[in-house]
């Protein structure tokens, strides 16, 4: 396995840009569609070219081990929707060197900004960065502006998706997901915030995957440097043709429309 930053940041981010496909929703939540086979399921992922997959600490040893492949990163932070007012708290629920041990390329830690526990999670991915550090093991940054006391000026056209790649920069991570802003100007000003790699998260199933591969590529125009896209991919009929599709998009250069021609319309 790679022994420095550099090395692992090109494994799982060749060329600075990257098709990461997160799994670990079933912490959250489950039964999850999509998630039900996971066995099957890394196999068509990682057929498809993923260059990353994100995982819980648990599922990554037992995948890891199975597969051998060497792009899992370890999403350490946790809650439920059994939690109540405090669902969207996330706690560590691991430290950096367990994932090292555990078989990771990287670490994945999430801040809900405007959460009433917003400062227990920014203290929670500056520890996890800390850690990381000496591991030389690098850090995802899952940032997300969707609290209820978030504070967004008349100025942001951003609504505080720029402020969350900065706070993921300046807390040291060397990636960072956020959601897509909905246009090219506004997404710029995001990938200007912050000299790190900007994945956009996929959000829940809807629409027609021609839109989802559209907006990859209007974000790729913008400065982004791919996806960290779940269930867009793992809750459809074919997660192998969806991870190629976003593998031309993001790694080719192919347009969204050529994209999803390929697919066949899925």
């Amino acid at each position: 396995m790679s022994d420095t930053l550099e090395d692992r940041l090109a494994r799982i981010l060749p060329g600075g840009r990257g098709v990461w496909i997160p799994m670990d929703h079933g912490t959250s939540n489950y039964p999850e569609q999509g998630l039900q086979n996971m066995d099957s399921l890394i196999e068509s992922i990682i057929a498809g070219g993923a260059d990353a997959i994100v995982l819980q600490k648990g599922s990554l040893t037992y995948h890891a081990d199975a597969t051998g492949w060497h792009g899992f990163v370890c999403h350490v932070s946790a809650s439920t929707v059994h939690g109540g007012d405090r669902d969207q708290h996330k706690i560590n629920v691991a430290t950096a060197e367990e994932c090292w041990q555990r078989g990771a390329m990287g670490i994945s830690g999430q801040v809900n900004l405007g959460d009433d526990a917003e400062t227990e999670m920014i203290e929670s991915l500056g520890r996890l960065t800390t850690e990381a550090f000496p591991l030389a093991m690098p850090v995802l940054g899952m940032v997300y502006p969707r609290g209820p006391n978030l504070k967004i000026s008349d100025e942001d056209s951003t609504n505080g998706v720029a402020h969350a790649a900065r706070i993921a920069w300046e807390l040291g991570c060397d990636v960072v997901k956020v959601p897509w802003t909905g246009s090219i100007e506004s997404f710029r000003e995001v990938t200007q915030a912050a000299p790190i790699p900007v994945l956009i998260a996929g959000g829940p199933s809807g629409g027609t995957f021609l839109e989802t591969l559209q907006t990859v590529e209007d974000s790729i125009a913008a400065g982004g440097a791919g996806v960290c896209m779940g269930r867009q991919v793992f809750s459809s009929d074919d997660p192998k043709s969806r991870v190629s599709a976003l593998r031309a998009v993001i790694h080719d250069g192919v347009s969204a429309a050529e994209a999803s021609e390929r697919l066949g319309g899925k």
